[in-house]
């Protein structure tokens, strides 16, 4: 199964003590652990994969993409635009939720993931 979210973008300036982030939330009901593998895509440069996500059976888990780094240890870029790709064996729920505090009044963006072939 592959799920896209196609408008991420984790903003470059926090304002206050509350810092903005960005997070992907998967929910695998299935009753074995999982795997899920992020690719991400930009406009102006090369995709970036290699990023695992670990999600224990029956539960769900939000990874905040600040915390994220792929296997040659690069994290996922601050104030770049991208689309990301996951991709699990299992049917799973994705959504993505941006906090923005690039102003004093705070934004909050959350969206479901949509499933692709």
């Amino acid at each position: 199964m592959k799920y896209c979210i196609p408008d991420c973008f984790w903003p470059p300036v926090d304002q206050g003590r509350y810092l903005g982030h960005e997070a992907i939330s998967i929910l695998n009901r299935s009753d074995h652990d999982i795997v899920a593998h992020m690719t991400l895509y930009f406009e102006d440069r090369e995709k970036l994969e290699g990023f695992r996500l670990s999600v224990p059976a029956e539960r769900t888990i939000h990874f905040h993409t600040c915390d994220l780094k792929n296997e040659q240890n690069i994290s996922v870029p601050r104030g770049v635009g991208y689309a990301a790709v996951i991709e699990c064996d299992e049917p799973v729920v994705v959504q993505y939720t941006r906090v923005d505090t690039t102003q004093s009044e705070l934004g909050l963006a959350t969206t479901m993931a949509v499933a692709i072939d």
